[in-house]
C-alpha cells in the first residue's frame, strides 16, 4: 500500500496527488486510508520514510568491498542509467519534495534532510575508506568531499529529469569530473 502511495507522490508530486489518486493507487477506500494515516500529509510522510529505505539501499551498495571510487562511480552512473532508461522522468522523490513542499512544511523538511543525510553519511564513509586506501586525496576532509559528491548526485538527479539519451555523454563527464576532483 505504501509503495503504491509513494509511487503516486513520486509521479505526481505532493500537490498534484489527490485523495482519489491515493484511493485508486492503493485500492483502499478513502475511510480506510485516512483511518490509517489521518490525512494526505500523514500518507506522504510515511511514503517519504519508505523512500528512505531506497537511500539506505544505495548506502549498502557503497559499503560493499571493492574500490571506493568505483562504488561512487556506480552510484552516480546508476542514477543516470535508471533515469535515462525510465519511461517517466520522475527524478528523486526526496529532491522533488525539497523543492515542492519542504520550504512550507518544517516536518517534511526534516524528513527530506534525514534522507539526504543517510546518503551523505554513506558517501562520507566511502570517501574515508578511499582516503585510507590512498584512492582519494586526504588534503580535504571527508565530510567536505562527501557534500561535494552529494551535490553532484543531486545535480544529476535534476539534470536527468529532463535529459535524453543524447545527453548521456555530458552526464558521464559530470561523473568523471566529480571523481577526478576527489583524487
Amino acid at each position: 500500500m505504501l509503495d503504491a502511495a509513494m509511487e503516486t507522490f513520486w509521479r505526481k508530486g505532493y500537490e498534484g496527488t489527490s485523495a482519489q489518486d491515493l484511493v485508486d493507487a492503493t485500492g483502499l477506500g478513502r475511510g480506510s486510508l485516512y483511518a490509517a494515516y489521518a490525512n494526505k500529509q500523514g500518507i506522504f510522510e510515511q511514503a517519504l520514510r519508505r523512500y528512505h529505505k531506497r537511500a539506505q539501499g544505495h548506502v549498502d551498495q557503497l559499503r560493499e568491498s571493492g574500490s571506493p571510487v568505483e562504488h561512487l562511480r556506480e552510484l552516480m552512473q546508476g542514477i543516470v542509467d535508471a533515469d535515462l532508461g525510465a519511461s517517466e522522468k520522475r527524478g528523486c522523490l526526496a529532491t522533488n519534495s525539497a523543492i515542492e513542499v519542504a520550504s512550507r512544511d518544517p516536518h517534511i523538511a526534516d524528513l527530506v534532510r534525514e534522507n539526504f543525510n543517510i546518503l551523505t553519511r554513506g558517501i562520507e564513509e566511502t570517501i574515508r575508506r578511499g582516503q585510507d586506501a590512498g584512492e582519494i586525496r586526504s588534503t580535504t576532509d571527508a565530510e567536505t568531499l562527501a557534500l561535494f559528491v552529494f551535490n553532484a548526485v543531486q545535480g544529476l538527479r535534476v539534470l536527468t529529469s529532463t535529459a535524453s539519451a543524447q545527453d548521456r555523454g555530458k552526464l558521464t563527464t559530470i561523473i568523471d569530473q566529480t571523481l577526478t576532483a576527489l583524487t
